[in-house]
């Protein structure tokens, strides 16, 4: 099976081309579990698909490293943008890929060597309701600036879906944070049936965050580009922010820019191809 391991500020993944490896009959959860892992695998946070779409230019299928498929994924999104670019499958610098969240449409800026540098995706209208994350509890109803306890500690949670689900959570010092700790009691916690993304986000004025992130089947990652959308969101929702900010991660920077004219937010960032090769390892059939 051939690959491209790419990544969008650390959070990296395994990349493969369905156009050229349709990986039909393919247990596809069993596949991203071996190929993600960092001993025995190619290593990754998990396996994107790059595929063909009826509904889309293009289609995104994620799996987690422990198998899991999620949603939609914005550092994800930045690098099947790139690859797609540069390795010819369209020449427009504005298309549609479909993931499981909808569709969504980046544009990428090409610079001087014809390769892509920076990817702005729209990522759609952030969702607040209660059914939409999906949460327990009443389905019509935000869940903005209210209480979560967690091992004796009461954190301030906004849950905002964008595609996916997330909780975040603000904290005095994002650095001391204990995400580890946390983050997977609060991404399994009974609120979530379908489980959920936890950040852990620092305001340190009205354009800047620090972002630390638990992702859902993942765990502890450098980026999440749709969790940094979320946290721009909250932020903005708690009055303690711009519309637009930037957002530190431990992988580098993302511009998150919210919209007041059409509600949609527009993330903006790198995405870095790093190897390409073949996977020499069994592949699993599905039964």
């Amino acid at each position: 099976m051939k690959f491209t391991k790419m990544h969008g500020l650390g959070n990296d993944y395994v990349y493969v081309d369905c156009f050229s490896e349709p990986l039909t009959g393919v247990d596809l959860p069993e596949l991203a579990r071996r190929v993600s892992d960092r001993h025995f695998g190619i290593g990754g946070d998990g396996l994107i698909l790059i595929m063909p779409s009826e509904r889309a230019d293009f289609r995104m299928r994620v799996f987690n490293n422990d198998g899991s498929e999620a949603k939609n994924c914005g550092n994800g999104l930045r690098c099947v943008s790139k690859y797609v670019y540069d390795h010819g499958l369209t020449d427009k610098t504005s298309f549609s890929v479909e993931t499981l969240g909808g569709i969504v449409t980046p544009s990428v800026t090409v610079g001087a060597d014809g390769k892509v540098e920076q990817v702005t995706i729209d990522m759609g209208e952030p969702q607040f309701v209660r059914a939409a994350i999906p949460m327990t509890g009443e389905p019509g109803e935000r869940v903005i600036g209210q209480p979560l306890t967690v091992h004796g500690r009461t954190f301030t949670m906004t849950a905002v879906s964008m595609g996916n689900p997330h909780v975040v959570l603000f904290v005095d010092e994002v650095n001391e944070a204990d995400v580890v700790k946390y983050g997977p009691v609060i991404e399994r916690h009974e609120w979530f049936p379908e489980r959920t993304n936890v950040e852990f986000i620092q305001v340190l004025n009205r354009r800047e965050v620090l972002f630390r992130v638990w992702e859902r089947g993942s765990g502890v990652t450098l980026a999440c580009g749709t969790g940094a959308c979320a946290a721009a969101v909250a932020a903005s929702l708690s009055g303690m922010t711009d519309r637009t900010v930037t957002v530190h991660l431990a992988g580098g920077d993302l511009v998150v820019e919210w919209r007041e004219s059409d509600n949609r937010v527009y993330m903006t960032g790198p995405a870095t191809e790093v190897y390409s090769g073949v996977y020499h390892g069994p592949i699993p059939h599905a039964d």
